[in-house]
């Protein structure tokens, strides 16, 4: 079990650690883009699951604005993009879905499921246009190896709410990024500074309010900690605006 002092995800170790082992002789610096892509992938599929889950507990709730016994309305609402794009959930198409993709992780052709799905959720939100790494069908990893991966990443879990779930996404996503820019070397500072030193840089600017722009964003870990900084302090983090750029589009 892994110290949790300074909030990292407990499972976050130990799921590296397995994800790791599938590796093979994929390069560190290619293995981490199918890494994190899946973890973003499940997150973004866990979170549709909960907003799903909230609508059938209100359509099911006589007190409730939604309730209602007919079975063809609540499927009609469950299916409702509008539900889930109003509460800033992205919508996630149903051959999309974790639970899918899960089920097929032994099948010949799931490098391609994954690449499907990816390109199903972008052309279903345009804030994730040309966002999400479709490089799985090319990838050097056997289709065991790939589905293996897939069903490592499954045991991420993000809990019971939408500020939880951001919240371990983004300490799985440190530590994963932390790990791998070790395991590179060097290289790793290209998208990953040291937590310290992102700290450090932090406390410095002191960033309570207004706009912080970073030049050279990589993987966001000023952003990251300028929100800890701020609820540290007792302040409410959606007081800045964050701005950033990255010369390396994979980053």
């Amino acid at each position: 079990m892994a110290d949790t002092s300074n909030g990292e995800n407990p499972n976050s170790a130990a799921l590296f650690e397995a994800a790791n082992k599938l590796r093979g002789s994929v390069e560190s610096a290619e293995y981490k883009h199918l890494v994190l892509g899946l973890i973003f992938l499940k997150y973004i599929s866990d979170s549709f699951t909960l907003r799903r889950e909230q609508l059938e507990a209100e359509l099911g709730d006589p007190d409730s604005d939604l309730y209602t016994d007919d079975p063809d309305e609540r499927q009609d609402v469950l299916e409702d993009r509008d539900e889930y794009v109003a509460e800033n959930v992205f919508w996630v198409p149903e051959t999309a879905r974790w639970e899918q993709l899960l089920a097929a992780a032994q099948q010949p052709d799931i490098a391609k499921r994954i690449d499907d799905a990816l390109e199903a959720i972008e052309s279903e939100n345009p804030a994730l246009r040309n966002v999400l790494p479709r490089i799985y069908s090319r990838a050097p990893l056997s289709a065991e190896l790939m589905g293996s991966l897939v069903q490592t990443i499954a045991k991420i879990g993000f809990g019971k709410g939408s500020q939880e779930a951001r919240d371990i996404l983004g300490r799985t996503y440190e530590y994963f990024i932390k790990e791998f820019a070790r395991s590179e070397g060097h290289r790793g500072g290209e998208f990953f500074t040291p937590g310290p030193v992102a700290r450090l840089l932090v406390e410095m600017l002191e960033p309570y309010e207004g706009r912080i722009l970073d030049p050279a964003c990589g993987s966001c870990g000023l952003f990251v900690q300028s929100g800890r900084f701020i609820e540290a302090h007792g302040g409410n983090p959606n007081q800045i605006s964050i701005y950033g750029q990255e010369r390396n589009q994979a980053t």
